[in-house]
């Protein structure tokens, strides 16, 4: 990891949701959003990912990938990186099953 990658754990990313802090960009399938996701979580499939096209992250928020489990989002973070990403990037540690767990807030059905 670079120093601009944290690996930030569910209670932190939580709280940067609650207070409208992040830009949470969704690197699961589409299959898998339309079953369950964050609210307000951004689709971004790593299937079809491309750091070119990825879009800017609004001022005053932190990007926050995640996916599943946190590995696809570590893929992710490799492309964007090799692309030559330079602002600061968020890993949801344990991905979507942290988050579930931890109590966060989810919706299901496609948004």
């Amino acid at each position: 990891m670079t120093e601009q990658v944290t690996i930030v754990d569910v209670d932190t990313a939580m709280h940067w949701v609650a207070a409208g802090e992040a830009y949470i960009v969704d690197v699961r399938e589409q299959h898998e959003y339309d079953v369950e996701h964050i609210p307000g979580a951004h689709l971004l499939p790593l299937s079809r990912f491309d750091p070119a096209s990825f879009p800017n992250v609004p001022e005053g928020q932190k990007l926050l990938i995640h996916c599943r489990s946190g590995q696809r989002c570590g893929m992710a973070t490799a492309k964007l990186l090799a692309h030559g990403y330079k602002g600061p990037i968020n890993r949801l540690a344990g991905g979507l099953n942290a988050w579930l767990d931890g109590g966060g807030p989810i919706e299901t059905g496609a948004a």
